[in-house]
């Protein structure tokens, strides 16, 4: 026989044939037909070849596959659709060489492929491989006759069992077609091999499922069976109603929720608690309640970020001045969630005095994202079951108030704020902040637990925010937990902008004026900011702004010749009544014995004006103004250490023998404590011996030692802003504060001078109107300042409102 032969084509779907195998197919298409009568009106060989796509219906030649089989049509059934059943035997395998162009059906040149079979002892063991593998699939598989299996075991020719095993085996066709055209026998059985191990393997799963299916459909049967049987009792005992439609409501529920597996299966079972319940028991009300709590918890759902970094901006700055370390922060996370899809939730925490914005900002940034927004007070929680939900063997039990919320969100990415985390307090029900601990760790809210729930809940996507006006009350285990940011006071001119682009509008709006019938000066504005109000944050300044535009709207509606009000400084005094706070008077005249020191508290910085007084006595200290147990020993550290020196300030050795020294605070009333007062302290007591007055321009901080050395202190832009305020130019901070000066407001730092001292030498020469040191004491030669070389004036730095 020639080794090229032409012969009609007909492409197959999903078909392979192989040799010395009989195979039946369908004939439908047209030019497939053509094919056949052209094979039979010839000697019955046609050539089959399989698609590579069973997609396409008229295949040409790219279509199909290069190798295929010669085959022998053994029987055509004719069908009364025009189509045609064949039966053919396989005969051997070739390949297309060339097709025929313009003919009415394919056809073409093919020649017969040879194969490489050296009956080696490897080609051995891959049979013997090949037939075990084999024999496990016809165990585990319906489709192989025993019958067949077993003559397909006793063939000894390699070639034949390849195309015997491919043949009746059900690989895809793709897999088939490998098999076929693999030439070396080697390559044909490991291919095999391959297949029939994975086929196995899913064999072996597919059985377990099944028998797995069968005892779980034997058990329903029996389950409906009773359930059936129990509805027909109930029927009759007058206890049927809505309860089957109910359970049926549920089960849809579950079966179309998108909770977790655990969470389902714990849902499952509580249903088939329910079913067997009397309806009206209490029990059936604490399943179905537990039920619903499951359902209505928004698993899987989430909203989707506003990614859009230009507009995120534009809402944060339209809601809120100034904040930009804040507005930086959303912005930045909102970068790295563009950047990365699946990211977790930050958990921040904005500590500053009360009405700096914390709540509302929290409530921009939820608008600014396009999230949900949802807020849980923590102000007076003592109870841990408020945090992590009641057990459910108490009566009444319901989830925490973090799943309550998450409820209420409907979705499982909301801005969750949980405000004053700094007013909790614990006692014998548990301790509240420990319970937060799982809720704001990164690493374990992925899988929160409820004492309700009793199931796993995912809080990683949620970004939560929490607000304090100070870290000292936050445990510090939870404190670790949480990114800080902290948010100083406003200054004159941030309340000023506020107050212009924000309150104006709102109150005024809210009051049914206009601004044309109440327009407000800047004048007034910054009389309302400094003789009515005296905060860190711009609350009462609303309240003011408010009150003002209640008695505009009495004067409009009393007197309808009364249009507008053009609001002056004089109509705010007139409207507000008397000054409430005045400029502090202690800066007016440099006065001796008195210093201006600064404090920080909850509602922001302080001025802490320090007075001394001299009186002849025996070398008596008295300390008053309610001063703490730190302030009094700075005090005392602070005359010891002039007592040391008093050589270099002209004073006499036993000065203090014949004298009695009082310190007074003023405000008697507020207690006062911290050790960054000891600068001010001696500033004042140097001043009183030395008869040489403190400039009037001047504030000061520091924590002072036995040796001189100004040490670090805290909350400096707190007390930065706090002299602003009162107009003050210079504050005298240790020097260590220096790198803290970027994070103040531009306003400030232009409006002020810092000047960093390194010991108590360098801040005489900047204190006082007329230096008291007649020599230099060498306190300062240990320190960093150098060996007590004399200070330079201070002037401006490169660095905007340092003093160096």
């Amino acid at each position: 026989m020639a080794r090229s032969v032409r012969l009609p084509i007909i492409p197959l779907k999903e078909i392979v044939i192989f040799p010395s195998s009989v195979t039946p197919f369908f004939i439908m298409r047209h030019k497939s037909l053509l094919a056949l009568e052209a094979s039979l009106a010839k000697d019955k060989r046609v050539f089959l070849v399989a698609q590579k796509s069973s997609a396409v219906d008229l295949p040409i030649a790219r279509d199909l596959y290069r190798v295929g089989t010669v085959a022998d049509i053994i029987q055509v059934l004719r069908l009364p659709d025009g189509s045609a059943k064949v039966l053919v035997e396989g005969d051997w395998v070739g390949r297309v060489e060339r097709f025929d162009p313009d003919t009415e059906h394919l056809s073409g040149l093919v020649r017969k492929l040879d194969f490489f079979d050296d009956d080696s002892r490897e080609t051995k063991a891959l049979m013997r491989t090949v037939l075990s593998l084999f024999e496990n699939y016809a165990s585990l598989s319906d489709k192989v006759p025993q019958d067949l299996a077993g003559s397909i075991k006793s063939l000894d020719n390699a070639l034949q069992l390849c195309n015997a095993i491919a043949n009746y085996a059900a690989f895809r066709s793709e897999d088939k077609q490998r098999v076929l055209e693999a030439l070396d026998v080697d390559e044909k059985l490991e291919i095999l091999s391959r297949l029939l191990a994975a086929d196995n393997e899913l064999l072996k799963l597919e059985n377990q499922i099944l028998s797995q299916v069968k005892n779980q459909i034997g058990k329903s049967q029996k389950d409906y069976f009773l359930n059936e049987q129990l509805k027909v009792i109930e029927s009759e005992l007058g206890l049927g109603g809505d309860e089957d439609m109910e359970l049926e409501e549920f089960q849809d529920r579950i079966d179309k929720s998108k909770m977790d597996e655990p969470a389902r299966e714990k849902c499952y079972r509580e249903l088939s608690r329910l079913s067997r319940m009397a309806p009206l028991s209490p029990e059936a009300t604490v399943s179905r309640t537990y039920i619903e709590w499951l359902l209505d918890l928004p698993w899987g759902k989430t909203t989707r970020d506003r990614l859009d970094l230009d507009k995120a901006q534009k809402v944060l700055d339209a809601d809120h001045y100034g904040l930009e370390k804040v507005k930086e922060r959303i912005i930045e996370h909102l970068a790295v969630h563009k950047l990365v899809k699946d990211m977790r939730g930050p958990i921040l925490c904005f500590v500053g005095p009360p009405g700096v914005g914390k709540t509302s900002l929290a409530r921009s940034i939820a608008r600014a994202l396009k999230r949900k927004f949802v807020r849980f007070s923590l102000g007076g929680v003592r109870d841990e079951a408020e945090i992590r939900g009641h057990r459910r063997t108490y009566i009444g039990s319901m989830p925490g108030k973090i799943i309550q919320s998450m409820k209420k969100s409907a979705s499982i990415n909301p801005v969750f704020l949980l405000d004053e985390i700094d007013k909790m307090s614990a006692d014998f029900r548990g301790d509240p902040a420990s319970a937060l601990l799982e809720a704001l760790d990164p690493e374990q809210n992925k899988a929160f637990n409820d004492h309700y729930l009793e199931v796993d809940f995912d809080l990683s996507k949620v970004m939560f925010i929490t607000t304090a006006n100070t870290t000292a009350g936050i445990p510090h285990a939870l404190l670790d937990r949480m990114e800080l940011i902290r948010l100083p006071g406003y200054t004159e001119v941030d309340k000023a902008h506020i107050a212009r682009n924000h309150f104006l509008k709102k109150q005024v709006k809210a009051h049914g004026l206009t601004q044309r019938k109440l327009p407000f000066s800047d004048e007034s504005i910054k009389t309302i900011i400094r003789a009515y109000t005296h905060e860190a944050g711009v609350r009462n300044l609303e309240r003011e702004i408010a009150s003002i535009c209640r008695k505009v709207a009495r004067r409009i509606v009393s007197d309808a010749e009364v249009k507008s009000v053009k609001v002056t400084p004089d109509i705010v005094r007139e409207l507000l009544g008397p000054v409430r706070f005045h400029d502090m008077e202690l800066h007016a005249v440099e006065d001796v014995g008195v210093a201006v020191g600064l404090a920080w508290t909850e509602a922001g910085g302080e001025l802490l004006p320090v007075e001394t007084t001299l009186m002849p006595g025996k070398g008596g200290l008295t300390l008053t103004g309610k001063l703490g147990e730190v302030m009094q020993e700075s005090a005392k550290a602070a005359l010891s250490y002039i007592r040391a020196h008093a050589g270099d300030f002209g004073l006499a050795g036993s000065f203090y023998k014949n004298l009695d020294i009082h310190i007074h605070v003023p405000e008697g009333a507020i207690p006062k404590d911290g050790p960054s007062a000891g600068v001010t302290l001696a500033i004042s007591l140097l001043s009183a011996l030395t008869k040489r007055p403190v400039r009037n321009d001047i504030a000061m901080t520091g924590e002072l030692t036995l040796h001189g050395r100004v040490l670090k202190i805290g909350g400096l832009k707190e007390k930065a802003i706090a002299a602003h305020r009162q107009h003050l130019t210079t504050v005298i901070i240790p020097f260590e504060n220096v790198p803290e000066i970027e994070e103040i407001s531009e306003e400030v730092r232009e409006a002020m001078n810092f000047a960093p001292v390194r010991n108590l030498e360098e801040a005489i020469e900047i204190a006082f109107v007329q230096s008291p040191l007649t020599k230099k004491s060498g306190s300062g030669s240990k320190s960093k300042g150098g060996k007590g070389r004399k200070r330079r004036p201070a002037t401006r730095s490169r660095q905007p409102g340092v003093r160096a």
